[in-house]
């Protein structure tokens, strides 16, 4: 069915629809109220993230992403530099990047125990885990634990959503997923 056929048989009230490749029927109109929420809502978790990285940072001289670690670091000590990149969901060499930040402010140690002395493990400091004890949860986990508090149906449908939107934006991009969301301006 082409659009031009189908936005003839649409009558006042109803969103256009056409069909996309593989026989699914998808909307055509930007201006669909859905789409239009979905895009707000978008916009308002991506700045509550950016604006409480921002005042964490403003308050407690860390990133979110540096907190985050910090935070992981001082719940299972003795973790790898693997191991956080892959709790925080990012390369190992920005995890690398982000924890020399936070060994360079004091608040971490690197240390090699235990029989492979090749493996790193990291710990939080005294002065690191006195922060923690007045520090929020970071943004990223903050969103994190939203979603694990999400009913089972509600977060199938968000995720199956939210890559059928990544792949028609073709953004399937390791890089941007693996890239903590950056501080914003507030």
């Amino acid at each position: 069915m082409d659009k031009t056929n189908n936005s003839s048989m649409v009558t006042a009230g109803q969103t256009p629809l056409e069909e996309s490749g593989n026989g699914q029927q998808i909307v055509s109109a930007p201006d669909d109220p859905r789409i239009m929420g979905i895009v707000q809502n978008f916009r308002v978790a991506v700045r509550a993230v950016q604006a409480h990285s921002a005042w964490v940072e403003r308050q407690f001289g860390v990133s979110a992403a540096q907190l985050w670690a910090l935070w992981e670091t001082d719940r299972s000590p003795g973790l790898s530099v693997s191991e956080i990149a892959r709790r925080l969901s990012i390369k190992p060499s920005t995890a690398s990047n982000l924890l020399d930040k936070i060994e360079a402010k004091g608040l971490l140690r690197r240390s090699r125990q235990g029989p492979d002395q090749r493996v790193v493990q990291l710990f939080a400091t005294e002065a690191g885990v006195q922060l923690l004890e007045t520090a929020p949860l970071p943004a990223q986990g903050f969103l994190m634990d939203a979603a694990t508090r999400m009913e089972e149906k509600q977060l199938n449908k968000l995720s199956q959503g939210l890559k059928a939107l990544v792949d028609i934006l073709h953004a399937k991009d390791e890089g941007s997923a693996m890239a903590p969301i950056p501080p914003g301006r507030a």
